[in-house]
């Protein structure tokens, strides 16, 4: 997979977060996973379709995602319950259309589906395409962390 794929989504990632919820995120250096279980507690997973397919996720340690629901919603909240899960959802098709928009104007275009929102300790993520798992970390930083991943067919 390319950079210049992967890029819009670690830039739609930081500019989203920060413009809804007013929280500066860090992202590290990727690298390729192999496995499928969840690096957090709440993960939300986007389809892709178009000239090639594929899924991205972000899955969030709790801290993280009550640290930015909590910018999200002007107040503080220190419960992971249905209404932040729906935080990660939403998050994640505010970035899937941010990124998307900036992947047209590379020449490619592709449709993104409903985010699905799982929770719990030690779930899994399934990207449903074979292609390599490419994630990348990002910091909340003093608060948390949080991992996206992206994965096109080969």
């Amino acid at each position: 997979m390319e950079a210049k794929f992967i890029n819009p989504f670690i830039k739609a990632t930081i500019e989203v977060i920060h413009t809804m919820a007013h929280v500066k995120t860090q992202a590290s250096k990727p690298y390729l996973k192999k496995d499928d279980q969840a690096t957090g507690d709440v993960s939300t997973v986007v389809g892709l379709t178009g000239k090639i397919n594929g899924t991205f996720s972000i899955s969030f340690d709790e801290k993280s995602i009550l640290k930015i629901a909590s910018g999200l919603f002007g107040e503080e909240l220190t419960e992971l319950d249905k209404e932040v899960a729906e935080v990660a959802g939403e998050l994640a098709n505010m970035i899937s259309g941010q990124a998307r928009r900036e992947i047209e104007t590379l020449g490619m275009l592709l449709d993104g589906s409903i985010p699905s929102v799982i929770t719990g300790m030690n779930h899994n993520i399934l990207h449903l395409t074979d292609g390599p798992k490419i994630a990348i970390p990002f910091e909340v930083p003093g608060v948390g962390k949080f991992t996206k991943e992206i994965c096109f067919e080969r």
